[in-house]
């Protein structure tokens, strides 16, 4: 079927006001924090839910983790359209609801079963906020202008699970594990709420899209039928299933393989801060180098590392010098994001401006349900060592690595 091509503008429209650019950065930062919120300072928490809830089978607990992530990845497939049709704000309002019904469920959960229940409600909701931001940023910015302005609002992403973990352990100190989830709710009415008082919306009304199976269809099949959305879409699943890897067996790790427990929300906070640098490197490197080549040097040095610190572990006891080494190489991982979501979202989205909440969602629920399946098989691999994660880490990287080769160039 021949599918029509609206080419996509270059700027924003003559009807999408702008906030300050600064402003604007922190408020989108502030709306993609809500996801690392809502999983990292459930770190903490892993051990007292498994106590309470699964003793029997400890791992278990960590499908707190990616139940969220799933109902994240579901949500998503829908909310971009919805925005397409109804408006950008209406449509992150109502996932917020969603957001805040499943955190009080969450609360209140009797057992693991309404627990995950709970949380994959929650992050269905999640996919509101999360999808609908970056189709705003597209109505607003096109191109490497985009990718720099992701890479500087991922900067505030990327820094707030260096507290994010040592809050959740605060609150845990202080009301027990349960108390994260009124917190949850504090931090979404205050983030939701600054963009419904500051944010114009961004799509006119003449600019939607009518929501009928017609339509949705023919955005949906341009959508998938664009090489650099499939290509985007599978470099994204594997690099959020290294990401998701990582944050399913970090804490089980810093616990059983190097008894750091007690303090692993400040081993955390570090690993946040050592690799907050990466996003607005990215942002000053991008317009001058591009998208493309960024996410290949960015793969290709994760595969070295990883191979490199595996052999380091494997190969030769290094005493306490080995939690060093991981600890260094799990920053690298974390700073991996830095230089590759924003780029392969703005490579994605380039050439789909008048489609960009269907392309936004189709790309985030195909590449977060693929990284949440990737992640949890990779958590449950875990084996008392490390090795298990970096070995997963360097065959991700190196697919990606390999997957971008064949990437189109993008328009300087």
């Amino acid at each position: 079927m021949s599918i029509a091509r609206t080419p996509a503008p270059e700027t924003a429209p003559e009807t999408a006001r702008r906030l300050p650019r600064g402003e604007f950065i922190a408020l989108m930062g502030t709306i993609f924090a809500t996801v690392a919120f809502s999983i990292d300072a459930m770190l903490p928490a892993l051990p007292q839910i498994e106590a309470a809830l699964t003793p029997e089978a400890p791992t278990l607990a960590q499908l707190v983790l990616t139940s969220f992530i799933l109902g994240l990845g579901i949500g998503t497939l829908m909310t971009g359209p919805l925005s397409d049709s109804f408006g950008r704000k209406p449509v992150i309002l109502a996932g917020a609801a969603l957001y805040l019904a499943g955190a009080l469920l969450a609360w209140v959960a009797p057992s693991l079963e309404l627990l995950l229940a709970a949380r994959l409600l929650q992050g269905l909701g999640a996919a509101g906020p999360r999808v609908v931001a970056t189709a705003i940023i597209r109505d607003l910015y096109a191109g490497r202008q985009m990718a720099q302005i992701v890479s500087f609002a991922m900067l505030v992403f990327t820094l707030f699970p260096a507290v994010a973990p040592m809050i959740g352990a605060a609150i845990i100190a202080g009301f027990g594990w349960r108390a994260i989830f009124p917190a949850f709710l504090v931090f979404s009415l205050l983030s939701v709420g600054w963009l419904m008082l500051r944010q114009p919306e961004t799509l006119p009304p003449g600019a939607r899209r009518p929501f009928r199976l017609g339509p949705l269809r023919d955005a949906f099949l341009e959508t998938l039928s664009l090489r650099q959305m499939q290509l985007s879409i599978l470099v994204q699943t594997l690099v959020f299933g290294a990401l998701f890897g990582m944050i399913s067996s970090i804490q089980p790790i810093f616990d059983a393989t190097y008894g750091r427990a007690a303090s692993f929300p400040y081993w955390f906070a570090l690993m946040a801060l050592a690799a907050a640098p990466a996003a607005p490197i990215n942002g000053k490197l991008v317009i001058g180098l591009g998208m493309r080549p960024l996410v290949r040097r960015a793969l290709a040095a994760s595969l070295g590392l990883a191979l490199t610190t595996a052999a380091l572990i494997g190969l030769a006891p290094l005493g306490t010098a080995e939690f060093w080494v991981f600890f260094g190489w799990a920053c690298s991982v974390f700073a991996l994001a830095g230089f590759t979501i924003g780029n392969l979202n703005a490579l994605a989205l380039e050439p789909l401006g008048h489609v960009s909440g269907m392309a936004a969602s189709v790309m985030g629920a195909l590449a977060t349900v693929g990284g949440a399946a990737l992640g949890a098989l990779i958590g449950q691999l875990f084996d008392g060592t490390p090795l298990p994660l970096i070995l997963a880490t360097a065959a991700l990287s190196g697919t990606g690595a390999l997957v971008m080769r064949a990437m189109p160039r993008e328009t300087p």
